[in-house]
């Protein structure tokens, strides 16, 4: 997954639930560097709440993407990010920089 672009992901999930794999998953894959690099919020949600999981991904050029991790997997949201820091790159190869 290309992270070179993000600079800010929220995440609210419970980690007991089944649901937060998304979430749990995501957080794995971002690199060691990625505190100084984005900012990461992640909140922890009790293990008996009604509380829905929730996904924000905040790229440099503004664009906001939120996922539902109940109903996307890992596999989709990294394609969505993929997508994106693709287009991200391409614009920075043909501005020169």
């Amino acid at each position: 997954m290309i992270t070179k672009h993000l600079s800010e992901v929220t995440t609210k999930f419970n980690p007991f639930s089944k649901q937060a794999k998304t979430c749990r998953i995501f957080l794995a894959t971002l690199p060691a560097n990625a505190r100084q690099t984005m900012k990461i919020n992640s909140k922890v949600l009790p293990r008996d709440t009604d509380a829905k999981s929730e996904l924000k991904i905040k790229f440099k050029d503004g664009r906001e993407m939120q996922f539902d991790p109940d109903k996307h997997s890992i596999k989709d949201v990294a394609e969505e990010v993929d997508r994106h820091s693709r287009v991200l790159n391409r614009q920075a190869e043909l501005a020169g920089s």
